[in-house]
């Protein structure tokens, strides 16, 4: 068994270009950027960017045109995909991008009109009604210590939980 599924929950780094495709159907690409955070060896924090090369299609190109613009928080889920070409010049090129299959769109700046969530293989548009604050999780980070009150550690047996 095989699976090619990606996550990407990031900021949009430039506005969607948009194209159409010979048939009439819409196609948009964007970049989204991701950022680690993490403590290097010296006890530094640092943080590293990727990117992210985006493409829709059909319904979703038409919602990221009309919605998403450079800074947008958004979350993708799709595939990725491997394109390459020859160039004017005769060199093979390639290109790693994610086709996305479903995104959600991140709480807006000042219009706090909510988050919102289109699935392109359900073919719905939701709105959530009110607006979160995405944590940032660090990488190595320390672990939460789930003791109770009474100051014994012990470990949850498997056998304990009652389903």
């Amino acid at each position: 068994m095989n699976l090619n599924k990606a996550f990407v929950l990031g900021n949009v780094t430039r506005d969607p270009e948009v194209r159409s495709l010979p048939s009439g159907q819409q196609v948009t690409s964007f970049s989204i950027a991701t950022n680690r955070f993490y403590t290097d060896q010296a006890g530094q924090k640092k943080q590293e960017a990727e990117f992210h090369n985006i493409v829709c299609f059909g319904k979703l190109a038409d919602i990221s045109s009309r919605y998403l613009t450079k800074g947008s928080l958004i979350l993708i889920e799709g595939r990725i995909k491997t394109r390459n070409w020859t160039n004017q010049s005769g060199v093979k090129q390639y290109r790693t991008e994610i086709i996305a299959d479903s995104l959600q769109l991140g709480p807006r700046g000042s219009g706090g009109g909510g988050n919102s969530q289109y699935n392109k293989s359900e073919s719905s548009f939701t709105k959530a009604s009110e607006d979160k604050d995405i944590p940032i999780i660090e990488e190595n980070a320390p672990q939460a210590n789930f003791s109770d009150n009474s100051g014994s550690s012990e470990e949850i047996d498997v056998k304990d939980i009652p389903f």
